[in-house]
């Protein structure tokens, strides 16, 4: 099914989306017709350094699809900061692919819309049952007690990589466990015209990532346990401030960083200008931008002085991955079936996580031996240990625009050199909140 209309902002209210987006499902919900049973349009989101990469990677992969199945697959690689408002504009309009990857994050409010199939017991059996796969990847699939909304592709967690040369030329034996920690090293490393951490502060998605796991490690979350946005408190105002202030206050992060969009911070650790990044699955990236095996490290991502990583106020990352949905009004939904049957495979799953340096979300595909490296242990240990998901709301895409732009205004304040206050700090997530809810 071919998208018609113009992307849309991220910022479409999402009650007005649910009253416009189930135009052509059955009535039953499982999904529609089967009236082009050898065409499927599958928009993959951008996983690899760059579209090119992507497409070099899936072209294969779909070609073997089609000779296995006879269902041609027209494929798509969208950009992630264009993605979440092509997939908008697609629910709101009924005119959309009839596969698509999702973030994980954005399951619950994707879910709302009511545009996407929802994966009942039938259709789990369809791709080979349900409990394939990884219970923490499922439980970022939708809201809690309904149908999930997608199934999992890759996970991924966040890690600290550091670049070993310029630790070993500033004396530094190992990369920082705390923040305190982090702060003290990275004004060592920051001198010469290099820095000692990558930031993207116009990367929205990834401001989210950040603040959400600082908000936890100082006891606070951006949504009350109603489910009603919280972003303005005392801890979640800390948590916002700290992050900004690792460029503002303790200058180890360089202020162009402010203006950064995505994967410009991976790039500049391979050229040597950062010493750090905090990133999610990013050795594949790295090799691309001319890096060797054994010329960065990873660790897990700070936490607070006197800890180690763990739950509660020690969590270190989100549960971050990607998701497969379907569009419940697709055109083919065996085919569709079909199609993530194959993706979820035991055989694709190891393909594709390898290529991506991401983990297989289902069982099985996790003992091959590719995934037991030291980059993908401290990932998959930080999943199991110390990640939490990001609030399974309705309002969870709207929560990463809002806020998300908040930090990135307060990124542009210091990197202009304006200060940065807790009232500033305060005043932007009090905008934010009020957006939410208008």
């Amino acid at each position: 099914m071919r998208r018609t209309r113009a992307a849309t902002t991220a910022a479409i209210t999402l009650s007005l989306l649910a009253a416009t987006a189930c135009g052509g499902g059955s009535a039953n919900g499982d999904g529609g017709s089967n009236s082009a049973p050898k065409e499927l349009t599958y928009w993959a989101s951008n996983q690899g350094p760059d579209i090119a990469a992507d497409e070099a990677t899936l072209a294969p992969e779909l070609k073997k699809f089609e000779e296995r199945t006879g269902i041609k697959v027209k494929l798509e690689v969208i950009p992630w900061p264009d993605l979440l408002g092509r997939i908008l504009a697609a629910t709101a309009s009924g005119q959309g692919p009839d596969v698509l990857n999702i973030g994980n994050t954005w399951s619950a409010s994707l879910q709302a819309t009511g545009a996407l199939l929802p994966w009942d017991g039938r259709n789990f059996d369809a791709i080979g049952g349900k409990d394939r796969f990884v219970a923490s990847a499922i439980g970022s699939s939708g809201a809690t007690g309904q149908d999930p909304a997608a199934v999992p592709l890759y996970s991924m967690s966040y890690a600290l990589y550091y670049n070993k040369k310029m630790f070993r030329e500033a004396g530094i034996e190992k990369p920082p466990a705390t923040w305190d920690e982090m702060v003290t090293v990275g004004q060592r490393l920051s001198k010469d015209g290099k820095w000692a951490l990558g930031a993207e502060g116009s990367n929205l998605a990834n401001n989210i990532h950040q603040v959400f796991v600082l908000a936890k490690q100082h006891g606070a979350d951006f949504f009350d346990a109603a489910g009603k946005p919280a972003f303005d408190g005392p801890a979640t105002v800390d948590a916002v401030k700290q992050y900004v202030d690792l460029m503002a206050k303790d200058r180890i992060i360089a202020p162009g960083n402010a203006e950064y969009a995505q994967n410009q911070s991976l790039q500049d650790f391979a050229a040597g200008k950062t010493a750090m990044v905090l990133w999610q699955s990013a050795a594949t990236s790295f090799k691309t931008h001319g890096m060797k095996e054994g010329d960065w490290g990873v660790a897990p991502v700070p936490v607070p002085a006197g800890g180690a990583p763990g739950t509660g106020r020690n969590t270190n990352s989100m549960v971050a991955g990607i998701n497969m949905a379907v569009f419940r009004n697709t055109d083919n939904i065996d085919g569709s079936l079909a199609f993530v049957k194959f993706m979820t495979g035991d055989e694709e799953q190891r393909l594709l996580n390898k290529a991506y340096g991401s983990i297989p979300p289902v069982k099985a595909a996790q003992t091959d031996a590719a995934f037991a490296s030291e980059d993908l242990t401290v990932l998959r240990e930080t999943l199991s240990t110390s990640a939490a998901p990001l609030p399974q709301v309705p309002q969870e895409s709207q929560f990463e625009t809002t806020v998300g732009t908040a930090v990135k205004e307060l990124f542009a304040d210091a990197a202009a050199g304006r200060p940065v206050t807790t009232e500033s700090v305060k005043a932007e997530l009090t905008k934010a909140q009020q957006q939410m809810t208008s």
